[in-house]
């Protein structure tokens, strides 16, 4: 079962359980499946790598805006975007733990033949493609400031 049809039996899933976040979730989602379905050269196919990808720029967006709420003492609206985070984080594959993508990183760095911070974006272009999904791209930023600094 891909992605999108995993989707829509979680949408009736989470009717029959009423659960409300879950449900406004994964419509949400579905709409962005739909719209990249449907989005000229797509011939209505989404791939569950393209899946993935919607999923972890709406989780993305959730954490930045939970961040701002934050910052203007919304506390209920950010917990409500952690709440939906949550929900969307379930569809992704399993984190790299810190240790994990230090590890990674010096495989990739190795691997550029990068020796400075000037061969950051040798090693991020790389880096980025090959940990697509796994961490979040600020995290391998950081990494690989921290190893070639």
């Amino acid at each position: 079962m891909n992605l999108f049809d995993k989707v829509s039996e979680d949408i009736k899933n989470a009717m029959k359980a009423k659960d409300k976040v879950a449900l406004e979730t994964l419509r949400n989602v579905k709409k962005y499946f739909i719209e990249a379905k449907t989005a000229p050269g797509a011939n209505d196919e989404l791939s569950d790598e393209n899946a993935v990808k919607i999923i972890q720029k709406l989780v993305k967006q959730g954490k930045d805006a939970a961040e701002v709420y934050n910052t203007q003492g919304r506390q209920d609206l950010a917990e409500a975007e952690l709440a939906q985070v949550k929900v969307m984080e379930t569809y992704l594959p399993k984190q790299m733990t810190p240790e994990e993508l230090e590890a990674a990183v010096k495989e990739i760095i190795a691997e550029t033949g990068a020796t400075s911070g000037k061969d950051m974006g040798k090693v991020m272009g790389v880096a980025s493609k090959k940990l697509a999904g796994l961490a979040e791209g600020r995290a391998i930023s950081a990494k690989v400031k921290e190893l070639l600094g």
